[in-house]
């Protein structure tokens, strides 16, 4: 089973991630990390900080090489912003000047600071930043290492920003990822294309924001990754609550599901098919989104994330509370997007590859990749 641990602040010295539960032998490099890292920075509307942003990546342990030991993997992203921080974020004793004491709506600012007795909201944005996501992209590159060998890939594609909507049947393939990292907004339909980045140029001019919709899909999970014994282990169940940990995520369907609630069941389930040339079973339809019973069925893994509008607008027109003077005021404002929809489909790939990694550990076992691999191997034959 793998796991992940994430430290650091959006404006500190660095963010670090330890990863525990690999096998030895996983080849992983800097180049690798690094690469889904920049893929993290893609998308049209994102804001400044993408500009200057540096993912200054160090391997502090766990490989050697060019090779996983086994052990526990540290990676840390230094934070090339942080001369400029560093009195305001500084760890040793002190207090800042410049508190801010205008929440905003929509973010974890007030109810932060009420659970943990904070008089700035600084204490609470620095962490619930999505500046974070970027030490678990740096745990998803090292999940996406380890599905390449168990000849597992995870895809994501906008379906959705703001009204736009993608009305293109076909889905993206692992092949195809080039393809949709070249699109402005990472959506694999040129003509929709074009309309989010008109959608988001005019959410620009008038300081506002943009949320939207990423499917993210599962290729090559053989069947019985999760399981029906225990709630916490159903494989939707762990998705789920995966991609609606990633900031400003407030909505996820596993297929169509918000759609087949509004069906009979004569028509919301996957037809059951067998293949007698590859013999083996296959659903004619992906409307379970490859999981049935809480159990990947070695069909197509489908989730969708819908994101909300980034709550830091350029034009603050938020009302909010002053929590100093209680006065009606309007919200601070931080740098930010007009949108980040294309950044969370990278986000929402990273969250499934390290929840397919972990199950497939779980399943398979192995101290070792080339243990894990003929774990799986026979488990393949015996079906």
């Amino acid at each position: 089973m793998l796991r992940f641990l994430t430290a650091g602040e959006s404006h500190g010295r660095a963010l670090v991630v330890t990863v525990e539960g690999l096998p030895a032998g996983l080849e992983i490099t800097l180049d690798d990390i690094g690469r889904e890292l920049a893929r993290r920075r893609l998308g049209y509307g994102r804001g400044p900080r993408m500009r200057f942003e540096r993912d200054e990546l160090t391997l502090l342990g766990g490989v050697r090489h060019g090779r996983t030991l086994g052990s526990p993997v540290a990676i840390t992203i230094a934070n090339t912003e942080w001369p400029r921080w560093e009195q305001e974020m500084d760890p040793a004793p002190g207090r800042t000047d410049k508190p801010l004491t205008r929440p905003r709506p929509g973010h974890a600012d007030l109810a932060g600071m009420q659970k943990y007795g904070f008089d700035d909201a600084r204490d609470v944005l620095e962490r619930a930043s999505a500046r974070e996501t970027a030490a678990r992209v740096a745990a998803g590159a090292v999940a996406k290492a380890l599905l390449a060998q168990l000849d597992m890939a995870v895809v994501s594609h906008v379906v959705a920003l703001g009204p736009v909507v993608s009305k293109l049947a076909e889905r993206p393939a692992p092949g195809d990822l080039d393809t949709v990292d070249a699109s402005e907004v990472r959506c694999f339909h040129a003509d929709a294309t074009d309309a989010m980045v008109a959608e988001i140029k005019a959410a620009a001019r008038d300081g506002d924001s943009l949320g939207g919709v990423v499917e993210v899909l599962g290729y090559g999970v053989p069947v019985g990754l999760g399981s029906h014994v225990h709630w916490d282990r159903r494989l939707d169940g762990l998705l789920a609550q995966a991609l609606l940990s990633i900031p400003a995520v407030k909505g996820v369907e596993i297929g169509d599901g918000f759609e087949v609630a509004g069906r009979r069941g004569s028509q919301a389930h996957d037809p059951i098919q067998w293949d007698a040339a590859d013999g083996v079973y296959r659903r004619g339809s992906t409307l379970a989104g490859g999981i049935e019973g809480g159990m990947s069925t070695g069909g197509l893994v489908v989730a969708r994330a819908a994101m909300k509008p980034l709550s830091t607008l350029n034009r603050p027109v938020l009302k909010t509370v002053d929590v100093e003077t209680k006065e009606e005021v309007v919200s601070f404002k931080e740098r930010t997007d007009v949108t980040a929809v294309p950044a969370m489909g990278v986000v929402a790939e990273t969250e499934m590859a390290l929840v397919l990694a972990s199950e497939a550990l779980r399943k398979f076992g192995g101290d070792s990749v080339a243990e894990t691999v003929r774990n799986r191997d026979g488990y393949l034959r015996s079906l």
